[in-house]
């Protein structure tokens, strides 16, 4: 869907393009008027004309593939999905508290933020939780400085939300956790074996 919705971005007039992104927004304007299908048009829309899309399909086919199949899909949708709304929402009331409080022009309330990144950390954050020894640490301060590094040179309320998304992520995936362990599956070079010896014995 990401790649569709990037086709549709690199082959269309650039105005229809911004219309389209106002309209996915999960803007305060947007939000305020229809928040559910706000959330679910910003969820697959791809920022700055499909911009890194590369990289959005190389990390959902690894690092969150594999976090998928050892929570589960249905784990695996609460969490990016409490990623994306909740960090959203926070990142809305970051933006009326800096409006109301005259840090910010109440132009704010209608900039546009979509895309999958929010979804992203929060499935890599999901992911991390779950790795062992080494791998985790390596994760931990990947993220760290794709969230951090960001804050700190540009500022802005977006890379404040990929913080909040991280962090919820982190949070509902812990949760989720306590409910029930990891799903007990097979490493592919495990199931490569299997196949191997199947292959075999025939």
């Amino acid at each position: 869907m990401f790649c569709a919705f990037t086709l549709v971005q690199r082959t269309a007039p650039q105005h229809l393009i911004n219309i389209l992104t106002n309209h996915s927004s999960t803007s305060i304007a947007r939000v305020s008027d229809k928040p559910i299908s706000t959330f679910f048009d910003s969820a697959f829309w791809v920022a700055d004309n499909g911009a890194g899309l590369l990289i959005y399909v190389a990390i959902f086919w690894t690092i969150i593939a594999w976090a998928e199949r050892k929570y589960g899909s249905p784990r695996m949708i609460v969490i990016t999905l409490s990623g994306h709304i909740l960090a959203s929402l926070t990142t809305i009331f970051l933006e009326l508290w800096a409006i109301n409080s005259g840090r910010a022009p109440s132009s704010l309330a209608m900039a546009t933020d979509v895309g999958v990144s929010y979804i992203m950390v929060a499935g890599c954050a999901a992911a991390i939780l779950l790795m062992k020894k080494w791998l985790h640490y390596i994760g931990l301060v990947a993220i760290g400085l794709f969230i951090l590094l960001p804050l700190f040179i540009d500022h802005s309320i977006w890379d404040t939300g990929h913080l909040f998304a991280t962090i919820f992520g982190f949070i509902s995936a812990r949760l989720l956790l306590k409910l029930s362990p990891v799903r007990t599956v097979s490493s592919p070079y495990e199931l490569l074996l299997k196949c191997r010896s199947e292959l075999s014995n025939k």
